[in-house]
């Protein structure tokens, strides 16, 4: 399957902050038994420090859970770290803006772009400019209606929903057009992957999964 096949197959992608290789092992275990098989690792903006690690836990993906997890990077903002990313072996490369930049050097790798958008203009602006589809950010603040009134007009381009979606209103997202959702939240609950509980996150992906297949 291509990228974007996975994408529109699995509708979920499961978004993961601050996390060592380690327990990503393991939350990547938990996730496929629960069957999500998207993970985006984000960058963090504040530490570049931490960037390496961030391409370490991309690779370690790419690596141990070939047909079973597609890895992709997010919170891509800069042209270093598209490098990095793409170098680790990320398949998309998710930003919180639009970046015409980084969308047509995505495309050039050969990656999938998932630029973050807000407006119609904006959504309109990053599909021009080459995103495979467009992230709404945040879309929990709006809501499925704000979605389904977008889509209208621009129906022709792909939207993944992101910021506040959750196992109760994922569906209402889908059902309003988008592609997709990205989840981070509760589905990568810190509390849990800290006490080894990852029978929990199996468990909540399971809900996810039959939430959208309803």
């Amino acid at each position: 399957m291509t990228t974007m096949e996975w994408i529109n197959k699995y509708q979920i992608i499961a978004i993961v902050r601050g996390l060592a290789p380690e327990p990503m092992q393991m939350l990547a275990e938990a996730f496929d038994k629960g069957g999500l098989h998207l993970m985006e690792i984000t960058f963090n903006q504040a530490k570049p420090e931490t960037w390496q690690d961030t391409a370490a836990s991309i690779r370690m993906l790419r690596d141990r859970f070939q047909d079973r997890i597609l890895p992709g990077a997010g919170t891509v903002m800069t042209m270093e770290q598209l490098k990095l990313a793409a170098d680790a072996g990320a398949q998309y490369i998710i930003s919180p803006n639009v970046d015409v930049e980084i969308i047509r050097e995505t495309r050039k790798r050969g990656l999938v772009s998932l630029p973050g958008a807000f407006t119609p203009t904006e959504i309109a602006q990053a599909y021009q400019a080459g995103a495979n589809a467009v992230k709404v950010f945040p879309a929990g603040s709006i809501g499925a209606g704000y979605i389904k009134a977008v889509c209208a007009p621009l129906s022709q381009i792909p939207l993944l929903a992101v910021g506040g979606v959750n196992e109760k209103n994922a569906a209402e997202f889908i059902a309003a057009g988008c592609s997709g959702v990205g989840v981070g939240g509760n589905l990568v609950n810190k509390q849990w992957i800290a006490a080894g509980e990852f029978d929990k996150i199996t468990a909540l992906a399971k809900e996810y999964v039959q939430a959208l297949a309803r």
